[in-house]
């Protein structure tokens, strides 16, 4: 291949074993433009596994910034300024200001940290639904399997934020009400995964071994099917967190969940709703915005785990 130089007339030849090796850009192309070639020596060459440990990291090091900062910035901060009111976005004020003078921003990484709380407590108890429902099923009782199949298909069958709003109000509505309504629907696609990897497991010769040497099924359960079922439950975890989050904001949005007096983001969208007609467009748009970033976030991040955690491309 031929490859013009950053000398006008000359030509360098380089081999295709050349390109393959190293990392070529071009600035221009045409003979008296420059022309820049750098070895691979000079670059950092990543394999996809080192990639995914990259984007975790970094996701990671975006989930933490946000919970953090909430932490350390104090409620004073939210205290109403009556002569900083309906300011749009500007550098002092990167979401503007409301209706009663208080930092869009604030209140915005506030409501995160707090839907971030709900939905971490919410999938936890999906999680542990799913994992005792799913080892019943496949436990060899087929009572057991014929009750949590129909029960997986009964959730699945609901909508998910009409069977919210329901219990939310028959709860009463508050923190309480959103994970206990959040963690009863969120379970059944995880436990159909587990049932199908113990069901899996348990034609396993490691596992007749043990059973055929005397060993308990809940020694066995500990030992054997836990350990395996570890990954797929942190990565249903971290895939439950943001449909949490967003479920919480859904119902808080339409006055079924949290309380008006907490700094959610549902509540920020419901309020805005009010404003939009007069022009004021960004207490509506950034923290929207910001919620779905936040919700990207943590799904990128466990697409990332996902890929860690699969043995089939673990090693890649």
């Amino acid at each position: 291949m031929r490859v013009p130089n950053s000398h006008p007339g000359k030509v360098e030849d380089y081999s295709k074993s050349d390109l393959r090796r190293g990392y070529w850009w071009r600035i221009g192309g045409e003979e008296g433009r420059i022309t820049l070639a750098l070895p691979s020596a000079w670059l950092p060459s990543f394999n996809r596994r080192q990639r995914v440990l990259m984007g975790i990291v970094l996701l990671t090091s975006v989930v933490l910034l946000v919970v953090v900062s909430s932490y350390l910035i104090s409620d004073e901060r939210l205290a109403t300024d009556l002569e900083a009111r309906d300011i749009p976005p500007t550098l002092e004020h990167p979401f503007g200001t409301d209706w009663l003078g208080r930092d869009m921003l604030i209140r915005t990484i506030k409501g995160l940290r707090l839907s971030m709380g709900i939905g971490v407590l919410a999938a936890g108890t999906s999680v542990a639904i799913a994992l005792v429902l799913g080892i019943l099923a496949a436990s060899g009782l087929r009572l057991a399997d014929a009750i949590v199949s129909w029960l997986v298909d009964f959730f699945l069958g609901l909508p998910h934020l009409v069977f919210l709003i329901l219990i939310a109000f028959v709860l009463g509505g508050g923190a309480t009400a959103v994970v206990i309504g959040v963690a009863l629907t969120h379970w059944p696609s995880l436990a159909r995964v587990v049932r199908a990897e113990v069901l899996q497991l348990r034609t396993s010769d490691y596992i007749q071994a043990s059973l055929h040497f005397g060993c308990s099924r809940w020694w066995i359960a500990r030992k054997h099917y836990l350990p395996h079922l570890v990954p797929q439950l942190i990565v249903g975890f971290v895939m439950l967190v943001p449909h949490a989050i967003l479920h919480e904001a859904s119902i808080t949005f339409l006055g079924f969940g949290l309380s008006p007096h907490r700094p959610a983001v549902g509540i920020i969208l419901s309020e805005a709703m009010r404003y939009l007609s007069a022009g004021k467009w960004w207490l509506a748009l950034m923290p929207g915005l910001a919620l779905v970033l936040l919700v990207g976030v943590i799904f990128a991040l466990g697409d990332n785990l996902r890929a860690l955690l699969n043995p089939y491309t673990a090693h890649e």
